[in-house]
C-alpha cells in the first residue's frame, strides 16, 4: 500500500471538486483501487501504486484545466481520463477563461490585431472609442502571460483626472478617493481570475494597480504593463511612464481620443505620443473603430449619435467664428 498527499495549488477546489463534491465522486468511481480524501486543497491518496501513479498523472492534467480555463465539467474529467482533447482545448485563438469558463477572444478583425501586434511588438498602442475592447483584452493578454510565467507581475495603471466631479468631495483617505478610477481594471481582473486567489496575487505584489504619478522612479521589468485613459495624460506624464520599461517587459497603452477630460489648455499626451513614437520598430499602433464595439448595441448608436452631433457643433462654431471675423 502506498500514500501520497497531492495539493491542488493556485486553483480553487470548490471548481475542482464541484458542486456538491460532484467531480469528486466521478473521480473515485475511476480508481475503485484507490480510497480517496480530500480536504480542502488537499486530496491523500491510499492504495495500488500504478493505479495511484495513473491518478497522480491525471489529477495534475484536471488541476491545469482548471487553472488554465478557470472550469472543469464531468466531460472534460472523463476526456482527460481517456487521453483526449477537451472542448475549451478544441477552440482556437482563445486568450484566457473568465470565471464562468467562457473564451475570451478576438470578436472583430481589429480586436485580433491587437493580439497579433501585441505578440509581435514589446510596446502598443492600442486607441480607440468606448466598447471596444481595449481594456479588458490588453488585461486577458497580461493574464496569460502571468499564467504561461512568460511575465513574472502584471502592474496595471492610470491617470486619476476627474469626469466632471471633483476628487476631494469623494469620501475616506487617498486610497479610498483613487480606487473608483481603478475600478474598471479591478473588474476586468475579477472576471479571470478567483477573488481568493486575486487578493493574494494582489498582498503578493504579483498584480499591482496603482495611479500614474505612483510610477515614477520605478523600472518596471519581467512584466506586463498596462496603462489605461491614456488621453488623459500630459506629455511629461507619459514620457516618464514609457521610460520606466525594463528587460523583458511588454507594454501596452490603451486609450479613447474623443473621451479627453483634461483642461482645454493641457494637450494630450498620448496624441503627441503617437505623432512621435508610430514609426519606431518594435512599437506597434492598433486604431479599433465604431465596428470593433462588443458592448449593447445601443452602444454603437450613442458613438454614432454624439459624433454626428460633434461634426455639426464643429461646423456651427466654425461658421460663428467665419462671421466674426467679416
Amino acid at each position: 500500500m502506498t500514500e501520497k498527499h497531492i495539493v491542488l495549488d493556485e486553483i480553487d477546489p470548490v471548481v475542482f471538486y464541484g458542486v456538491n463534491n460532484g467531480h469528486l465522486q466521478i473521480i473515485k468511481s475511476l480508481y475503485p483501487k484507490l480510497r480517496i480524501v480530500a480536504r480542502g486543497n488537499v486530496i491523500r491518496v491510499l492504495g495500488d501504486q500504478d493505479e495511484m501513479n495513473r491518478f497522480e498523472d491525471n489529477i495534475e492534467k484536471m488541476r491545469r484545466h482548471v487553472l488554465q480555463y478557470n472550469t472543469i465539467t464531468e466531460e472534460d474529467i472523463l476526456d482527460i481520463q481517456n487521453g483526449h482533447r477537451t472542448k475549451a482545448e478544441a477552440i482556437k485563438g482563445v486568450v484566457c477563461y473568465s470565471l464562468s469558463g467562457r473564451p475570451i477572444k478576438s470578436r472583430s478583425e481589429n480586436q485580433q490585431l491587437l493580439i497579433d501586434t501585441y505578440e509581435k511588438n514589446d510596446m502598443v498602442f492600442a486607441v480607440g472609442p468606448a466598447g471596444t475592447g481595449k481594456t479588458y483584452l490588453s488585461i486577458a493578454l497580461a493574464v496569460r502571460a502571468l499564467k504561461e510565467k512568460n511575465a513574472k507581475k502584471i502592474i496595471l495603471s492610470r491617470p486619476a483626472v476627474e469626469a466632471g466631479e471633483k476628487l476631494g468631495f469623494l469620501p475616506g483617505d487617498m486610497k479610498d478617493k483613487i480606487d473608483p478610477y481603478l475600478q474598471p481594471l479591478y473588474d476586468a481582473l475579477e472576471d479571470m481570475i478567483p477573488a481568493v486567489k486575486l487578493q493574494d496575487m494582489m498582498d503578493k505584489h504579483i498584480i499591482q494597480i496603482a495611479p500614474l504619478a505612483f510610477m515614477r522612479g520605478r523600472t518596471l521589468s519581467d512584466a506586463v504593463v498596462i496603462l489605461d485613459e491614456a488621453q488623459n495624460t500630459t506629455p511629461a506624464q507619459i514620457r516618464m511612464f514609457l521610460t520606466r520599461m525594463g528587460w523583458n517587459t511588454k507594454m501596452i497603452i490603451t486609450g479613447d481620443m474623443t473621451q479627453i477630460d483634461l483642461p482645454k489648455s493641457q494637450n494630450s499626451g498620448l496624441r503627441e505620443a503617437l505623432n512621435i513614437l508610430r514609426d519606431i520598430e518594435g512599437i506597434g499602433v492598433v486604431e479599433l473603430t465604431k465596428k470593433d464595439i462588443v458592448r449593447h448595441k445601443l452602444v454603437t448608436k450613442i458613438v454614432n449619435a454624439y459624433e454626428a452631433y460633434d461634426k455639426t457643433t464643429n461646423k456651427s462654431n466654425n461658421n460663428d467664428e467665419s462671421t466674426d471675423k467679416d
